[in-house]
């Protein structure tokens, strides 16, 4: 590889690992979604639900202050005991249950498939991106932006559908939550769909042939015709 060439992958692989860092950060945590019930008056206990793509966690507050733009409980800051639990796919348990009554299981099950797939694309294009340092291994930038760009597609579907699967909980009439929104780890996965799908176009394009800059570079290129 050319030394310019070089120098674009480094800059380009400094912007997929903070891309990579926001998708790790996104699928290994639980603040996805926050969901509260409504609550009418001060001076009472209330409970608020956020989970990820493998957890779901309620935390109890008593609500002291009133905000005239949240009519639901919380804030989530506000201190309050936690409770954590895995969803019932993956282990079982009363909150588990709880939540498979509440939402689509199928949702939770496909998003959380669908980033376990992205991750594996995100692997696969480091790998190609280390291996493409070595002499004559360019050629593994095009199969690298590929992955990257493959793995950013995959996040942004995951996000869609956990977004869907919030909007039936909230429209249903057989739950109790009443105001949703999303939180940092959904802003982290939207992030890193971003990053990696302009790394990914980006490889591509370092990766492609050498055009001509003048129309003339390729016959002042080319071997003269020898007359035998």
């Amino acid at each position: 590889m050319f030394e310019e060439q070089v120098t674009k992958v480094k800059i380009t692989s400094l912007v997929i690992l903070v891309g990579m860092g926001a998708m790790l950060a996104a699928v290994s945590t639980d603040h996805w979604a926050v969901l509260s019930p409504r609550v009418e008056k001060l001076n009472i206990t209330c409970q608020v639900a956020y989970f990820g793509l493998w957890r779901l966690c309620k935390k109890t507050i008593f609500m002291v202050e009133d905000d005239p733009e949240w009519k639901g409980c919380g804030p989530i800051s506000s201190a309050g005991e936690k409770n954590c639990s895995y969803f019932k796919h993956f282990t079982s348990g009363e909150e588990a249950e709880l939540f498979e009554v509440k939402t689509q299981k199928e949702y939770n099950i496909s998003a959380a498939a669908i980033a376990i797939f992205s991750l594996v694309f995100m692997t696969l294009g480091t790998l190609c991106v280390i291996f493409s340092f070595g002499k004559g291994r360019d050629y593994l930038l095009r199969p690298a932006g590929m992955f990257f760009a493959f793995a950013g597609l995959c996040i942004i579907i995951s996000v869609e559908v956990m977004r869907q699967s919030v909007k039936r909980m909230i429209d249903s009439d057989e739950t109790i939550w009443f105001e949703y929104y999303y939180s940092w780890s959904f802003a982290c996965a939207c992030a890193s769909f971003t990053l990696l799908i302009l790394s990914g176009a980006a490889l591509l394009l370092i990766s492609m042939p050498h055009m001509p800059r003048n129309p003339w570079e390729t016959c002042m290129d080319a071997e003269p015709d020898t007359l035998d």
